[in-house]
């Protein structure tokens, strides 16, 4: 065999070998497992707690009682003996009408009533007079019995006297304003000297700041229980404005309206509340909540951990070989950050809070934090567990 003969067996025994290397090493590749992913999430354990049982409203505050002043008499604004804003007591005096006019009906009454008592002195006389000179048969009949007439009438007359001047003094009062509340007055609709009518001209609005209402509506579905749980007790009712649930203001429920309102399907509620910190502000609009129960033993979540597919509301539950799966639940109302589950979980399952994008059915996961606050020396028992198992 020569030379060149030689050298191709040679590269075609080469050729041969290489060949069957890569066909090993591809088989090879293709029975050896891939690599788990793990996938770093946050997560919660369900818990069992007693919660509230609520309900949710936007309100107003109204005041306990609104005073709108007018004159109870024609005359003329004198004077203003408050600053817009200021604190007024019931009796105070805010405004003044002019007096001078009522002062002067009131003399002119007092002086028509003191004519008319001694007209009526002398008519009386006259008329006993006439009686006694009848009895003798001094005068006829008829002159005393006209005599009589006289002081009758003279006495109606001072009678109606006696009504116009306490007329005339009760319009004299009318002059002097006061308060009929506690509260706070509001700024000034009508200023000194303007004329005024009676029952027309409004001169200031009072409202009473302590204690308030809150004014909101709720659902009719709400009422029967609203009705259950408030027939031996007052129900709590807590009210804020957005933002400021920290400084949240606690009254009591004293008003369900006699009807629903049959084109919203709404009914009002009223709560009183102290308000001696005048927190509450008239026109005010509020976040309310009502308290209606406490239930206990209730399952909670993080409202992070439900998820929405086309299947319904579903959560990761992490099981104990730290692989996930998903659980269709049934939310039965949310919390301020939590929801109450009613099924698909169980108290003191894990569930994922936080990286549920990145995660399928059967991911192992690995829990960087528990987010209900929990000890996190379980989910690192866990992880160890896990790398224990795949070292092996």
């Amino acid at each position: 065999m020569g030379n060149g003969e030689q050298i191709m067996t040679i590269q075609s025994r080469a050729i041969v070998i290489i060949f069957l290397v890569l066909l090993v090493a591809s088989g090879c590749a293709k029975h050896q497992e891939p690599k788990t992913q793990i996938v770093p999430v946050i997560a919660a354990t369900v818990q069992k707690k007693t919660i509230p049982i609520e309900i949710k409203a936007i309100g107003n505050v109204e005041p306990y009682f609104s005073v709108t002043v007018l004159s109870q008499i024609d005359g003329t604004l004198q004077q203003t003996h408050f600053k817009e804003g200021d604190d007024v007591k019931k009796g105070q005096l805010p405004l003044s009408i002019d007096p001078r006019p009522f002062v002067e009906s009131v003399r002119q009454a007092e002086a028509a009533l003191l004519q008319d008592k001694r007209q009526l002195e002398f008519y009386e006389s006259q008329a006993k007079r006439y009686t006694f000179l009848v009895e003798k048969g001094a005068v006829d009949k008829n002159t005393a019995e006209q005599n009589q007439t006289l002081a009758a009438t003279q006495a109606e007359k001072v009678k109606n006297d006696r009504a116009q001047l306490e007329n005339a003094k009760l319009k004299l009062q009318y002059c002097y304003i006061r308060s009929e509340i506690d509260g706070r007055a509001g700024s000034y609709l009508t200023n000194a000297g303007t004329s005024l009518k009676t029952n027309d001209t409004k001169l200031v609005v009072i409202n009473q700041l302590m204690p308030v209402y809150v004014t909101f509506s709720v659902p009719e579905k709400d009422l029967p229980n609203i009705k259950k749980f408030g027939q031996n007790e007052k129900l709590k009712v807590l009210a804020f404005p957005p933002g400021f649930a920290k400084d949240a203001r606690q009254g009591q429920l004293t008003f369900i309206d006699n009807a629903v309102n049959i084109q919203t399907g709404m009914i009002k509620l009223k709560a009183v509340f102290s308000n001696r910190d005048k927190y509450l502000w008239p026109g005010q609009f509020l976040n309310v909540v009502m308290t209606l129960a406490m239930e206990p033993d209730a399952l909670v979540v993080p409202t992070s951990a439900v998820q929405v597919s086309q299947q319904g509301q579903y959560v990761f539950v992490v099981k104990d070989d730290m692989t996930v799966e998903t659980r269709l639940v049934k939310v039965a109302r949310e919390l301020s950050d939590e929801l109450v589950l009613e099924t698909g979980v169980s108290a003191g399952e894990t569930v994922v809070t936080d990286g549920q994008l990145k995660l399928k059915p059967g991911f192992k996961v690995m829990i960087k934090k528990l987010g209900d606050g929990s000890d996190n020396a379980t989910a690192i028992k866990k992880e160890a567990q896990d790398k224990t198992q795949d070292k092996k």
